[in-house]
């Protein structure tokens, strides 16, 4: 097209009709069509960078796409996991508190061996009654000799001595009914009247279950720690301290809990209650060495 315009204007200044100034003005003509035509090339030369920017967005956003889908899938995966695990957890918790209920009987269960033992032994060091010496009376018939009717003094017997082992039975049996309260204060008259009585220890540790049975956790703890201070080589030292972990495990207070449970396994290591204080810790991912 260039070319023509040349060839044209050549022909008109052959020609003798076309003047400098028609000269002038082509050429400004010339020019803008030049600048529109490299305009026309810019602007197909943006779209086609707009192409390609679209093409490497189109071609991200599938990649995303595929990304967010993978994602979502192990989201789901370890979402199983979590559930199955939670699952595993609330069984062994389960089996845990089984277990812990049936120690608190198999302890009571010793405590009623023992009473019944230290009972025998109390009734066959007891000497026997002595009897009256008879005499015969002239029929024939053996009667006790003692003084005659008018001298004898009539006196009532003398009361019988009360029994701790029955008071300790019957706080206990309200333990057991699930009268906590009333089994606190039994166990609490129990240790004021006899603090030297060997039932003391466990007076002192079925108040913390008691308290523990009612959620009153905090005041538990006081109590077991009390066994533990006051009793520490006794039988019920080791549980009094895997209860003190429960009950904080039950208030969230998971560090203390875990020095509990450790507590038990390094001091009482060949106890049950070492057993399921292992478990615990094994629950909450703290290794035992």
């Amino acid at each position: 097209m260039r070319a023509s315009r040349l060839l044209l204007i050549g022909a008109l200044l052959a020609s003798g009709c076309v003047t400098s100034s028609d000269v002038q003005k082509l050429q400004s003509q010339i020019s803008e069509l030049q600048e529109q035509l490299a305009q026309i090339k810019r602007t197909a030369a943006g779209k086609e960078e707009v192409q390609n920017v679209n093409q490497r967005i189109a071609e991200q956003t599938q990649q995303l796409l595929k990304s967010n889908a993978t994602l979502v899938a192990k989201v789901d995966q370890i979402e199983e996991r979590v559930n199955n695990t939670q699952g595993s957890v609330e069984q062994a918790n389960y089996r845990l508190d089984k277990m812990t209920q049936q120690l608190t009987q198999a302890q009571h269960d010793i405590d009623d061996l023992k009473a019944a033992a230290a009972r025998a032994a109390a009734a066959a060091a007891a000497p026997p009654p002595t009897a009256m010496p008879a005499t015969s009376t002239a029929g024939g018939t053996a009667t006790a000799q003692g003084p005659p009717m008018s001298e004898v003094n009539v006196t009532p017997p003398p009361a019988a001595a009360e029994d701790p082992r029955e008071i300790y039975q019957a706080a206990y049996r309200d333990y057991q009914r699930g009268n906590f309260d009333l089994a606190i204060a039994g166990f609490v008259d129990f240790l004021k009247r006899y603090p030297n009585s060997d039932l003391a220890v466990n007076a002192q540790y079925w108040i913390g279950e008691s308290l523990y049975s009612q959620k009153k956790y905090m005041e538990a703890v006081d109590q077991f720690d009390a066994v533990v201070q006051k009793y520490p080589k006794s039988e019920k030292a080791p549980g009094a301290l895997l209860k003190k972990g429960l009950s904080y495990l039950a208030m969230n207070q998971r560090p203390q809990a875990i020095v509990q449970f450790q507590y038990v396994v390094h001091e009482y290591p060949n106890t049950h209650e070492a057993s399921l204080a292992k478990d615990r810790l094994k629950q909450l991912g703290v290794d035992i060495k």
